[in-house]
């Protein structure tokens, strides 16, 4: 293959297609992505990426041609194309409550998750839920949805850590708040 096809594929790849209904603009040094879901914002860096929006689609290219270049343009790329995602459907992911020893509980109110009874303990966890996510408790599960696929993993993460087991045995010490689904696909399986 010629070094002119093999630059062609790759000005061809750099392109992404937005979804209907979605619309992307720059402003500044923020790519914004608006739809029915929401709306995020991302910052890129201007002396190393260029995007373009143009024709229903996003062009990333980088501005130098080194391999950290090339990487960061890969990493914008794919910043992107879960933005575009995320507006369409948004990222879920699905937590199990699991206690053995003491009967815990889990509750909403207002933007705080709090889960009573863990370990036996007298204190609440409170877990502060971010602006663009949304938490639901069902049963057993917990489910937490975001457009943005940073929030939706970071307040998973802050759940899942808000019970995290220290000074004891966890193969005897179940109890805990788990990751057990992420967009679709089940954990540890």
């Amino acid at each position: 293959m010629s070094t002119n096809a093999t630059q062609e594929t790759q000005a061809k790849s750099a392109k992404i297609e937005i979804p209907a209904g979605v619309k992307a603009r720059i402003e500044g040094n923020k790519i914004v992505v608006e739809g029915q879901k929401g709306k995020i914002e991302r910052e890129y860096p201007v002396k190393n990426i260029e995007i373009k929006i143009s024709g229903g689609s996003v062009e990333v290219a980088a501005r130098g041609k080194t391999a950290q270049h090339r990487a960061l343009e890969g990493t914008f790329r794919a910043h992107i194309k879960n933005m575009l995602r995320g507006i369409v459907e948004p990222f879920i992911y699905r937590l199990k409550i699991a206690y053995v020893h003491f009967p815990m509980s889990v509750k909403i109110q207002g933007n705080e998750l709090i889960v009573t009874n863990f370990l036996g303990a007298k204190q609440n966890k409170i877990v502060k839920i971010p602006k663009n996510a949304t938490v639901k408790v069902e049963n057993e599960i917990i489910i937490v949805s975001s457009p943005d696929i940073e929030i939706a993993g970071k307040t998973a993460t802050l759940i899942e850590q808000s019970t995290r087991i220290s000074n004891r045995d966890r193969r005897v010490f179940l109890d805990g708040i788990y990751l057990i689904e992420r967009h679709g696909n089940p954990i540890g399986t």
